[in-house]
Order: structure tokens, then sequence, then C-alpha cells
């Protein structure tokens, strides 16, 4: 009975498609922008947030945060009121991802922030766990 229960099992993986077997990877997109005297600006950032699936607000307040500068959003993008290096803009988008973006459970970019009671949670969609993080807003 077992082992036709395993011959079954590797039949259907052989039958799988390609595009089943591999692990789509998600990946953040570079920073692009330039500096302007002294403003830097990143030129895709609203872009960005839109494809971590969050507000451009949350994530640029981070940002501000980790950089100790101040900025602000026109349009589709952020101006960062000093002269900030592509990397470092990077480190800290990659930063807000691993704390705001990916469940810590599962590791799957399937979250959403939900505020109940004035607290902030991120809610994963894949596994279901909801724990609390910090607001910045």
């Amino acid at each position: 009975m077992i082992m036709e229960y395993e011959k079954m099992l590797e039949r259907g993986l052989t039958e799988l498609p390609e595009s089943a077997k591999e692990k789509q990877r998600f990946e953040i997109p570079n920073v692009r922008g330039h500096i302007e005297g002294t403003k830097t600006i990143i030129s895709n950032f609203t872009q960005i947030a839109d494809l971590l699936g969050r507000k451009p607000e949350h994530l640029l307040k981070f940002v501000l945060r980790e950089l100790a500068t101040s900025g602000e959003i026109k349009g589709s993008q952020a101006v960062l009121k000093r002269k900030i290096s592509a990397s470092r803009v990077n480190e800290k988008i990659k930063k807000y991802a691993d704390e705001f973006v990916f469940c810590s459970e599962c590791g799957k970019p399937d979250t959403q922030l939900v505020n109940e009671k004035g607290t902030l949670f991120m809610k994963c969609a894949a596994c279901g766990v909801k724990h609390p993080v910090k607001s910045y807003i």
C-alpha cells in the first residue's frame, strides 16, 4: 500500500509542469534616482511601495527615520533632503521589507498591515499568522 502511494506521488511530481516546480523569488527593485544639489531624488519610490503592497507614506517615514533625514513625496518620487547613496537607501528598503512585508513565520511577502483598535498588525495571507508591528504613522 505504501509503495503504491510513493509510486503515485513520484508519477504526479514528474507530470507537474516546470512552472509549478520552480519557486519564484520575490525581488525588491533597486532605487532609481539622482542627486540634485543637496537632495536625493528617488524616481521609482511609489512603484517600490506598490510592489511591496504598502503605502508610500509608511515606507518613506521608515526610510527617513533610518537615514536620519527629512523628505517628502512629490508625485511618484521621494525627495530626501540630503545626499544619500542608492546602496544605503536600498539597504533601508530591504530592512523595511524584512520588518513590514515578509512574514516572520513562513517568509512569504503575502502580508498586509491591519490596524485594530490602535495597534498595527501584520497579517499573513499565506499562513494566517498575525503579530503586532511598529506603526511609524
